[in-house]
């Protein structure tokens, strides 16, 4: 199975292809502060959610351990609901923004080839003692926004863990 990787840095439509998940480049963008993203093809079988979390080490390598675990899970059950309910191609993108004014924001996306059949897009509760259909309920715990879009060419699962101090919006 071939693996393509592609990091984004500098401005639109500036990419550097690795061929393997190796590194990540950034860029600073004005008052966004610094975004590094990641894109990379995933296999199409069992070993997508393995490599969803090596991809996701190296995306967020230097991140706080609790990030770092909560993106490895999504990623994860991401890329596994994608090769369960999906066609290839899978790919995972991570994009990671420090904005200036501090915190962290990760957002994590998985496409496949789209499912024939429909796909639900709210986590059902599964059953007590069934062994899967946990993921999205996983993934709606510990993201701070998540979105699912289907259909026969292409199915997007994508959320957003954010961490850090944020400026309150909220007028005194």
């Amino acid at each position: 199975m071939r693996h393509h990787t592609s990091t984004s840095r500098g401005g639109p439509g500036s990419v550097l292809d690795t061929g393997l998940p190796a590194s990540v480049a950034g860029r600073r963008n004005g008052d966004l502060g610094a975004t590094t993203t990641l894109i990379t093809d995933l296999p199409y079988g069992p070993k997508a959610a393995e490599v969803a979390r090596g991809a996701m080490a190296v995306a967020l390598h230097g991140t706080e351990a609790d990030l770092l675990d909560d993106a490895r899970l999504i990623g994860s059950e991401l890329a596994t609901n994608a090769f369960a309910s999906g066609s290839p191609p899978l790919v995972l993108g991570v994009d990671r923004r420090s904005p200036t004014v501090g915190g962290l924001e990760v957002e994590i996306t998985v496409t496949d080839g789209g499912c024939s059949h429909r796909t639900p897009t709210f986590p059902p509760a599964p059953e007590e003692e069934s062994e899967s259909g946990r993921g999205l309920v996983i993934v709606e715990a510990l993201a701070d926004a998540w979105s699912l879009t289907t259909g026969a060419h292409g199915t997007r699962a994508w959320c957003r863990l954010t961490r850090g101090d944020r400026p309150s919006t909220a007028s005194t």
